[in-house]
């Protein structure tokens, strides 16, 4: 029998193939409002196209969950890859026709996209838990695992951006096309492995029993409340922004050195993941981001707020490697797929429904009393992190 690849090659593979697959979403989905909004659609229409790219997941994410958990890491992952792929050639035919065409093509472009992409981040993050030999190298893979969508959101976006400019809207499409076959190509570093223990038959048992797992309430109330405060931040600081009479450029770098950050402190953890426990980071993440949206609307210039985002970025930051880790702890080895799929709904439904609350809580109470209401709950939030099981391995 053949050792096992190492286990850096097989996190790069990992890393390429939820970059090739965010990228081409990230790239559409900056592209695609840019399109309609060009051939004259209203914003209420491109809110709805914006709202299918998290919608479409939370419909399929247990579908997609279970797939991951029956079928493992290769089929999966090229099904997301030639969904999204589908999507993008979707959107290469919609620049070809005009009307009430062109706006259903693009909005089943952003179906599958987000729905492609969904079901190979599920499955990457699937294998990436059980690659794992312990509890710290799993906190270790989640954290270079988790720079991958701060860099998709830069390379889809500019890359696409820059094509629309000099080439026009079907070459950028066309060139997101592309980028789906990095994820084909990078499954050929990840081994093949042995196919899952088949789930003992339990009737009445649904995937709903997994909240039932001591801790998993608790850890999705957590994350749900710290996804929260990702919405209201890209939602609120160009609002604040805005009031303050500030350019899009120094909104623009604000929103940036957040996503710096971000990176930053991901690329970090796994130097120090030997030292952390989860539920102490949590716990300070959540207090952390309380105390920082408390200060975001008491700043009062723009290098105060730029201050504010590199703080709210170590915080959010260092979350999703403690969660991920935590949920693959809890979880049984045959049903993390089901798992990270209740993660995954919950995010993406807070993706789609927040953002129209918080355009109804801003137009009546204004971003700095946003800021405070959320700041509130999650920093109140951190006594339910305080009560997740912890990590023992």
């Amino acid at each position: 029998m053949p050792p096992p690849p190492p286990l850096g090659r097989v996190l790069t593979a990992l890393i390429v193939g939820q970059l090739g697959l965010h990228s081409a979403m990230a790239g559409l989905r900056m592209a695609s409002p840019l399109l309609a909004l060009r051939e004259g659609y209203s914003a209420w229409s491109v809110g709805v196209l914006l709202a299918l790219y998290a919608a479409a997941p939370v419909l399929l994410a247990l579908y997609s969950g279970r797939l991951a958990d029956r079928l493992g890491y290769h089929k999966p992952v090229r099904l997301a890859a030639v969904v999204t792929a589908l999507g993008m050639m979707l959107a290469v035919g919609a620049t070809f026709v005009g009307g009430w065409q062109q706006f259903a093509l693009l909005c089943a472009a952003a179906t599958l996209t987000g729905s492609g992409a969904n079901l190979g981040m599920l499955t990457i993050q699937r294998t990436a838990g059980l690659t794992a030999r312990d509890n710290t190298e799993r906190m270790r893979i989640f954290s270079w695992l988790g720079v991958a969508p701060s860099f998709a959101n830069v390379v889809g976006p500019v890359m696409a951006g820059f094509l629309i400019d000099a080439a026009g809207f079907d070459v950028a499409f066309a060139a997101l096309l592309l980028l789906p076959l990095a994820t084909i190509w990078s499954a050929r570093f990840v081994p093949q492995a042995p196919p899952p223990a088949p789930r003992p038959v339990v009737a009445g048992r649904t995937a709903w029993d997994l909240l039932e797992v001591p801790g998993m309430k608790r850890l999705l109330i957590v994350n749900w409340l710290l996804s929260m405060c990702w919405d209201v931040h890209s939602f609120a600081v160009p609002i604040l922004g805005h009031e303050r009479g500030y350019s899009a450029t120094t909104i623009g770098l604000i929103l940036g050195t957040f996503t710096l950050s971000v990176t930053v402190v991901r690329l970090f953890i796994p130097l120090i993941a030997h030292r952390l426990d989860e539920v102490r980071v949590v716990r300070g993440a959540m207090l952390g981001t309380g105390l920082v949206f408390a200060m975001y609307p008491l700043a009062t210039a723009p290098w105060l707020l730029a201050l504010c985002a590199v703080l709210l970025g170590l915080t959010l930051g260092s979350v999703q490697p403690m969660i991920m880790s935590t949920l693959h702890h809890l979880t049984p080895d045959n049903r993390h797929g089901e798992a990270l799929a209740f993660r995954s709904m919950a995010i993406n439904a807070s993706s789609t429904l927040m953002p129209l609350i918080f355009g109804l809580a801003g137009s009546l109470i204004g971003a700095s009393l946003l800021f405070w209401m959320v700041g509130g709950a999650v920093g109140a939030g951190s006594w339910v992190a305080a009560r997740m099981s912890p990590v023992r391995t």
